[in-house]
């Protein structure tokens, strides 16, 4: 059985002035528990239900591990059901950040649905980016929600909050710095190489103005039907595509 003191840790956790003060994080469900203890970062604890124990490799040695039922698991959690693991993780210490002058950096202006920015994280995976540049307005990249969004990708991925028009205006001035905007060039005339930065803002409010101005291209998704707009995540994909479409 958890401990009172443990599962107050682990419940502190839920919310991101804990995450910084304790430099900690969570990390549920089983694909996500797995790919952490692969990882890099630094496991403190691990909960596992008996029959996802049965299935796991061994454990690092000296890592605290307790088996816990299912309900013990949800409830630590966030999760509606869990039946798999959870852990305790340590935040990563921040890598320097790029310039994307050698690669393509994704940038986030505002986008605060953790679903959404957990895929984003996970498409900077899937296409090898340098690394995701959140602005300060962003969803917390911690946040529980977030991780079980990246599916795993959180652990390659680096990512930064920063103040964005002032980060975007320290850019060396040969970066070509990209967003989506229904006024831009159509993406699939533009031949596009995946360096600089590409910018995407909130399907709900777009990107602030000073964030606009800091463009040296603005590129369009044409469409044929009458959708208003597309997620910003679908944006994002298409864009990316097309940014590595000739390679």
């Amino acid at each position: 059985m958890v401990s009172k003191a443990v599962a107050k840790y682990v419940h502190a956790l839920h919310l991101k002035k804990y995450r910084l003060r304790e430099g900690a994080f969570l990390v549920e469900g089983g694909k996500s528990v797995r790919e952490l203890l692969s990882s890099a970062l630094l496991t403190e604890r691990v909960f596992l239900t008996a029959d996802f124990a049965l299935k796991t490799p061994p454990l690092p040695p000296g890592l605290p591990v307790e088996i816990v039922t299912e309900e013990e698991l949800t409830r630590l959690g966030t999760l509606a059901t869990n039946n798999t693991a959870l852990a305790v993780a340590k935040l990563p210490q921040e890598p320097p950040l790029p310039t994307g002058t050698d690669r393509l950096l994704l940038a986030l202006d505002q986008v605060r649905d953790p679903g959404n920015l957990g895929t984003l994280i996970r498409l900077a995976d899937w296409y090898g980016l340098a690394g995701v540049v959140c602005s300060d307005t962003c969803a917390d990249p911690w946040a529980p929600k977030t991780v079980a969004a990246t599916m795993g990708s959180f652990t390659r991925v680096p990512v930064w909050q920063r103040e964005l028009p002032g980060w975007l205006g320290t850019l060396p001035p040969d970066v070509p710095v990209y967003g989506a905007d229904l006024e831009g060039d159509n993406v699939h005339r533009q031949q596009l190489t995946p360096r600089g930065v590409l910018v995407m803002g909130s399907e709900s409010h777009g990107m602030r103005p000073e964030v606009l101005a800091r463009l040296t291209q603005r590129l369009h998704i044409p469409g044929a039907g009458g959708a208003e707009s597309l997620n910003v995540a679908i944006s994002a994909a298409i864009l990316l595509d097309n940014f590595h479409r000739a390679l």
